[in-house]
């Protein structure tokens, strides 16, 4: 491993940068523990991958907006560093592969040259902002959310309140009522609305797909686009104070929301929003003038394929002579050659507007409508041309077992036999039905199953005392609009070699029962579960298995259930000395807050600072915490001669920034009794210790 000097101008993100090589060097000397680099690691992008050795590492895109110039960058950071692969996630993120830990700084400054960040892209924190990639083009849209979704991202990226949550949160930000952002599977979901001649949204909270899917519920049916944000922040504090922090699978807001209440959880907003200063944050929405691009000279292009590409790929823009055009990436693989030159299409053809999609494709947006037939041939060229965007060949696909630790079965093998049985046997549904496939190779729902038309989700079944790959077929699943939305029905589950028995089947059927302008949804329901069941039950026998059946798709080895560690939401620290060091570090950064004047986020870091001391010394008397309240609460148990300057207990000083707004006198005074806090805490485990 080697130093390296940055050439980054902005001193946080060099510093960010930096940090990471120090801790990774400290790492490599036994001088960090694994977990808490583990932790620190992935708030900065860089999460472990099912090989040995090497890194995943994912690129924070914001709502999906790339440049011409930031594609390039990426492209050339794949090529460097990983195998020249991009990979677009369902979150608008990229990930790219086999990046080796050394080199991850590196890598990182290399991104940061355009613009580009790796921060808070993985770990226990607000993740990628998401948003319609038709923001800003749609024409059923109230007004254009891509200024105030970017807003959201400036706001909470390095922000203290979301560093170290129980477990991460997801935002999406729609562009209209149709809801193609997916808002009601999300922690926190925005769709805009006008009311009075102003803008704002319908918030929903609580949201999520995995195991336990659950539709969001409506916390603001209109919050005015001034105060989303501050009000977000007060939703973000519950969440980080009361949510769950040893046990995982229960570390959700969704299951915050469950076991508190909805009214005892909105209670506690509307509580800490009293402290929250300011309440109201103008947001500019200037929008950057797109360039002008060149008139191409009309092309004599009219074939049959021409015409099936404009139909199911371009779509009509809200401005009077454009369109956007999607581009199908499948499986969400594009190579760094194809994605630079992709970079001069943009440049050429759409005002260097390119949008990556939850759907894990392309769109291009702002091209004129005389230039089409010109774009049709560049993009042919580069074999980017393929007949449908987001239609049911566009298969959604997570890593799966190609790359994920979590990943049970192969979700990129299977895609991409799904997708060729399509197209070769079935070329006539991808235009005259609107369906969608989604695959996940386990429960967590990384590619969606549970909201797709058919979902399937890798599992594993057992013959005669073997295991095989399986498949978990789900249908039904799908977008209501104006935040409704519904999860899919477990209709069978079956070895994974017999997935397309069961697709051939569901299409046919479809075909040949669906009615007038009927979607699969609605022949799903008029026909009813055990309908599919009884049709199906044929293909879940296990007791005739073959040797076929025992290889997964894309592999040729018998298949070995292999799941690692998840690293999505990190791992709980309980160490004494690593959670002290935490806490010093908190008062570090609250101490440089102060400083600069920022005193929001000094008490912020004064509090966690506080948490984490009485968290340190609470795991020597075994003490049941799950959450940041009851830390408070078992530490005045526990230890119930602490004082605090002002002779108050531990709770009630530490609770202030609930009640208490923002301001220099509240931030030194807090400051100064967290470390009254810090110091008790030491001074009571040395006289422990001697």
């Amino acid at each position: 491993m080697r130093s390296f000097r940055t050439e980054i101008e902005d001193p946080i993100v060099e510093q960010d940068i930096l940090d990471l090589e120090r801790k990774i060097f400290a790492f490599k000397e036994g001088k960090m523990d694994e977990e808490k680099f583990r932790s620190l690691r992935l708030a900065r992008g860089v999460y472990g991958q099912r090989q040995e050795g090497v890194q995943m590492v994912r690129i924070k895109i914001p709502y999906g907006k790339c440049t011409a110039k930031q594609l390039r960058r990426i492209a050339k950071v794949s090529d460097e560093y990983s195998n020249g692969n991009l990979h677009i996630t369902t979150r608008q993120d990229i990930q790219i592969h086999y990046v080796s830990l050394d080199r991850t700084p590196e890598l990182w400054a290399e991104l940061e040259q355009d613009d580009i960040t790796m921060r808070e892209a993985c770990g226990n924190t607000i993740r990628n902002v998401t948003a319609s990639p038709l923001a800003g083009v749609d024409p059923n849209e109230p007004f254009d959310v891509t200024p105030y979704a970017h807003a959201f991202f400036e706001y909470f990226l390095r922000n203290p309140i979301c560093q170290d949550m129980g477990r991460k949160i997801k935002i999406a930000f729609s562009s209209s009522e149709k809801d193609d952002a997916l808002t009601f599977t999300h922690d926190i979901g925005f769709i805009p609305k006008i009311k009075d001649g102003k803008p704002g949204f319908k918030m929903l909270v609580g949201g999520g797909i995995g195991a336990q899917p659950r539709v969001a519920d409506v916390i603001h049916e209109f919050i005015s686009a001034e105060e989303f944000i501050p009000f977000t922040e007060a939703v973000v504090r519950v969440f980080d104070q009361y949510g769950e922090r040893n046990r995982r699978n229960k570390a959700r807001m969704k299951f915050l929301i469950k076991e508190q209440g909805f009214e005892t959880f909105l209670e506690r907003v509307l509580g800490v929003y009293q402290s929250i200063t300011p309440k109201k944050i103008e947001i500019s929405t200037a929008v950057l003038e797109q360039k002008n691009t060149a008139t191409f000279e009309a092309s004599s292009v009219v074939d049959a394929q021409y015409t099936a590409w404009k139909t199911s790929n371009v779509i009509a823009q809200k401005q009077e002579g454009l369109v956007a055009v999607g581009i199908a990436i499948n499986r969400g693989d594009i190579s760094s050659d194809k994605a630079r030159a992709l970079a001069e299409v943009v440049e050429a053809f759409c005002g260097d507007d390119l949008r990556f999609t939850i759907g894990q494709s392309i769109l291009l947006r702002g091209v004129k409508e005389d230039n089409l037939p010109a774009l049709y041939l560049a993009l042919q060229e580069l074999q980017l041309a393929k007949v449908g965007f987001h239609k049911i060949n566009d298969i959604v696909a997570c890593p799966g077992t190609d790359t994920c630790n979590l990943g049970i079965a192969s979700s990129m093998g299977l895609a991409a036999e799904l997708q060729r049985i399509i197209e070769e046997e079935y070329p006539e549904v991808i235009e005259k039905h609107q369906l969608s496939i989604k695959i996940s190779g386990c429960m967590n729902a990384c590619g969606q199953h549970a909201i797709a038309d058919i979902g399937f989700q890798g599992m594993t079944v057992k013959s005669n005392g073997n295991i095989a790959p399986a498949t978990q077929v789900l249908l039904g699943g799908g977008v209501l609009g104006n935040g409704e939305g519904r999860y899919a029905d477990k209709a069978l589950k079956i070895p994974a070699k017999r997935t397309p028995q069961v697709l051939r089947w569901l299409l046919e059927d479809f075909d040949a029962n669906v009615q007038h302008e009927e979607t699969f949804l609605q022949y799903y329901l008029r026909k009813e579960t055990d309908y599919f069941y009884q049709n199906l039950k044929e293909y879940a026998e296990v007791s005739n298995l073959t040797d076929e059946d025992f290889v997964d798709w894309g592999n040729e080895e018998v298949y070995e259930k292999a799941i690692g560690v998840g690293e999505c939401a990190g791992v709980t620290i309980d160490l004494v000395q690593t959670l002290l060091i935490d806490a010093e570090e908190q008062l570090e950064k609250a101490k440089e807050a102060l400083a600069t004047q920022s005193w929001g986020n000094s008490i912020y870091y004064s509090y966690a600072g506080s948490i984490r001391a009485a968290k340190a010394l609470l795991t020597t008397r075994a003490a049941k915490i799950n959450s940041h309240h009851s830390i408070i609460d078992a530490f005045e148990t526990h230890f119930p001669t602490y004082q605090s300057i002002s002779g108050n207990a531990f709770g009630e000083i530490v609770r202030l920034l609930n009640t208490t707004s923002p301001s220099e006198d509240f931030a030194r005074y807090y400051f100064d009794e967290a470390v009254h806090v810090m110091n008790w805490i030491k001074d009571f485990r040395n006289a422990q210790q001697n």
